[in-house]
């Protein structure tokens, strides 16, 4: 993926496997806000919300919860959990890098601070004691939605040139 300044809805659409109804809806019930909110143009129109490339790594991560089953009021607590309780925003979290590193284990999400704390994320208040490998959780990653191609791209790739 190519790094701009700012990605246009339909750009993150593209990215993200999110339609643009998606985006628009979590927009108005603020569960994520784009850098560059959309407003009235001198024509009449609108423009287009605008992302940072920050905004695509959290959209992406966002969206993979979503196929994965996470409901909306769920991923809402795990934003306001991770900037509430932990100081981080989303992209903070993905990785080896941040202060904390996501887990999934099943449904459930789980944090592990630099200092080695696990934490339930449904219940953030005291960090988890954890006997055995029982547990098996994968970090969280960001993943580019793979592009479908369509009827005509399969059928093409099957054939060959036509003969002159």
């Amino acid at each position: 993926m190519k790094l701009k300044k700012h990605y246009s809805s339909r750009e993150v659409v593209v990215l993200t496997g999110l339609t643009a109804r998606q985006l628009q809806w979590w927009d108005a019930r603020r569960l994520f806000k784009s850098a560059l909110a959309s407003h009235r143009t001198a024509a009449g129109g609108f423009t287009e919300r605008r992302y940072t490339p920050l905004d695509v790594l959290e959209l992406q991560v966002l969206a993979d919860l979503r196929r994965r089953g996470v409901s909306i009021p769920r991923l809402r607590r795990l934003l306001a959990t991770l900037h509430d309780q932990f100081g981080v925003r989303l992209y903070e979290a993905i990785g080896d890098d941040g202060a904390m590193t996501l887990f999934i284990a099943g449904d459930q999400l789980y944090a592990r601070t630099t200092d080695g704390s696990l934490y339930d994320l449904d219940a953030p208040t005291q960090p988890l004691l954890m006997v055995g490998e029982d547990l098996p959780m994968r970090p969280l990653v960001v993943r580019e939605r793979k592009r479908r191609t369509s009827g005509s791209e399969r059928l093409s790739r099957g054939r060959r040139p036509a003969a002159e």
